[in-house]
């Protein structure tokens, strides 16, 4: 049974290790970062796939003048086949919803690029998809 919800403080462990384990390096430092400062600003945005009472997956959304953007989806290697994406996607797009921001994006870099297909299939055109998201505050701080 997968539960979805908010972070929670006690989570920040489990979700620094998922994020070792399935990202590079590289993206796993950049990914931290604006993971604190999303939690900073909104701890809304960031939700949490749980399942056995593991952290199986994490979503961080952040919001910029007023537009939503998808920035990171995290799935464990053993739940990539689970729809959990899905369910975050799902989730998240509620909270954008309930913040009434104008419009929706997703962020596009190498580490989403596997996963524009799903955003497709959801409803998101190839416009929705912001190469340049590099000025986001979420990134640049």
């Amino acid at each position: 049974m997968m539960n979805i919800r908010s972070i929670q403080l006690a989570d920040y462990r489990s979700v620094k290790e998922l994020f070792e384990e399935v990202l590079s390096e590289e993206v796993c430092e950049q990914t931290l970062v604006a993971f604190g400062r999303q939690l900073g600003w909104d701890s809304d945005l960031v939700i949490v796939a749980e399942a056995d009472n593991d952290i199986v997956g994490v979503i961080i959304g952040t919001i910029d003048n007023n537009k939503g953007y998808y920035y990171r989806i995290v799935i464990a290697k053993a739940y990539q086949e689970q729809e959990v994406d899905k369910q975050l996607i799902s989730a998240l797009k509620q909270r954008f919803d309930q913040k009434k921001v104008s419009k929706i994006y997703v962020t596009a870099d190498e580490t989403n690029e596997p996963i524009f297909p799903l955003f497709e299939s959801l409803g998101f055109a190839a416009t929705d998809f912001i190469k340049s998201f590099k000025k986001l505050s979420i990134v640049a701080g």
